[in-house]
């Protein structure tokens, strides 16, 4: 029996064989990086849901940098995409393309300083650690280190 697709709807028994091939296939998919070039202009347009000549203008603008083939054809990864989708929200709320320019790239530099405070903070706590440590080290018993208490009273002046 067909589908609307003209797949079979057979009984659910599948071949071995193409059960590898998809799972080479779903191991090739998920070893492609977030930044890794791979769609055409229509292809990552279409999947921005913008039209090509829009992804023109804000490569033009500088908001995209997509990569290019030796060719001279641009090339988008998952990462392009995303901006593309942040890009379309920004528009829809109000901001023009010079606006949302200026929103990512603060986002950027926030983003930059989260990571600075990330790295501050793991050196900070490994300098906590390390005196601490050292405070072990230096510690005496209590019972060593008790002097006679002198209050005033044992103390005579010579006049």
């Amino acid at each position: 029996m067909m589908d609307n697709n003209g797949l079979s709807q057979g009984n659910n028994a599948t071949n071995p064989a193409q059960e590898n091939k998809k799972a080479k296939r779903e191991t090739f998919v998920a070893t492609i990086s977030p930044g890794h070039a791979v769609y055409v202009i229509s292809v990552a347009a279409e999947l921005a849901g913008v039209h090509p000549q829009t992804l023109r203008i804000y490569e033009r603008k500088g908001l995209l940098d997509p990569s290019r083939t030796s060719g001279g054809s641009r090339r988008y990864s998952e990462r392009d995409v995303a901006m593309m989708r942040r890009i379309q929200e920004l528009t829809s709320e109000g901001l023009n393309l010079e606006g949302v320019k200026r929103v990512l790239d603060l986002e950027r530099e926030i983003e930059s300083l989260r990571n600075d405070i990330e790295a501050i903070k793991v050196v900070s706590r490994r300098a906590v650690e390390d005196t601490h440590k050292k405070y072990r080290r230096d510690l005496v018993p209590l019972n060593q280190w008790l002097v006679p208490h002198h209050s005033n009273r044992d103390v005579r002046r010579r006049d």
